[in-house]
């Protein structure tokens, strides 16, 4: 956005008030702004600053555009882009200890219109850059099936970081502050899901992601336990376990009666066997879900010694 047409040519010679009419209803905006008011801080702690700059060429006066950036209060002139098309850059770099500074565009050139020459003056309004040490670079995978980890890469994570898919929120792992990983919840398969990372106070996207669905069978079909008492359930995939492992999703009804781990299948298996214990007498049910297969229950009964 920028200053009405009155203000952006701000200057003109002495001419007829019929002749400034016209003038003033020639001119246009020639300023457009291609910064980012959110910049990904770099070690360098330099950030361009990039604009393009178009005056009508049938109008501009050959050698006069001039392009500067006033930053800090100082004036300084932009250069042509290596990208070219009317491109000009700004390298700034940001003070130490500083993480955002306000600016604006100034462009002057003189233009010709008929017999008459005259200079023009355009701004840009203030605008703000911001630095931001917390950003994503990249999902690990654009898809995978229910249970995958999947790795999320960038900068500025933290422990309290939790991912979401639409409005699901997903088992996260904080890594390192580069780098936290989510195992893909139990949501409907056969779909892609928006994927954000939430702070807490903040929400950022991250991109989407498809889930698919998996087949999956388990050996025995019921358990009887002692008090104390184990046994072993073998869940099988139809497909190895992606990278990163499988978490398959296994609840209880009867929690005091069941104590059992976690069941991960490792990457590039099909199978995982894991050991549950009887506790507390009662009678329930293991419940799988979210493989895209509905919820399979596998019943289980715990009695006294």
């Amino acid at each position: 956005m920028h200053h009405s047409l009155a203000s952006s040519c701000k200057r003109v010679i002495a001419v007829s008030a019929a002749a400034l009419a016209l003038l003033f209803g020639g001119c246009r905006s020639t300023i457009v702004n291609m910064t980012s008011d959110t910049i990904a801080e770099n070690p360098s702690s330099i950030y361009t600053i990039t604009a393009r700059v178009k005056p009508n060429p049938t109008e501009l006066v050959k050698g006069t555009l001039k392009v500067q950036i006033v930053i800090d209060g100082q004036i300084h002139p932009m250069d042509v882009s290596p990208l070219g098309d009317g491109l000009y850059e700004y390298d700034y770099r940001m003070p130490a200890g500083r993480t955002e500074a306000t600016y604006y565009l100034l462009v002057n050139y003189a233009a010709e219109r008929g017999q008459l020459v005259y200079p023009v003056e355009e701004y840009t309004e203030l605008r703000t850059i911001k630095l931001t040490n917390r950003y994503v670079y990249t999902l690990e995978a654009v898809r995978g099936p229910i249970g995958a980890r999947i790795a999320i890469v960038g900068r500025g994570f933290t422990p309290q970081d939790v991912v979401y898919l639409d409005n699901v929120p997903a088992r996260t792992v904080f890594e390192s502050p580069n780098a936290v990983s989510f195992s893909v919840p139990a949501v409907p398969a056969g779909r892609a899901y928006a994927v954000s990372l939430n702070s807490g106070t903040t929400s950022q996207q991250v991109g989407s992601f498809r889930v698919d669905g998996l087949s999956l069978d388990y050996s025995p079909r019921s358990i009887s336990l002692t008090t104390g008492g184990r046994a072993t359930i073998t869940f099988s995939l139809g497909t190895p376990a992606p990278e990163g492992g499988l978490l398959i999703d296994v609840s209880t009804d009867i929690p005091k009666s069941v104590i059992m781990p976690e069941v991960i299948v490792p990457a590039g298996s099909t199978t995982a066997t894991i050991t549950v214990q009887g506790g507390q007498p009662g009678t329930g049910s293991l419940f799988v879900t979210g493989l895209g297969s509905g919820e399979t229950a596998i019943p289980v009964s715990v009695t006294a010694r």
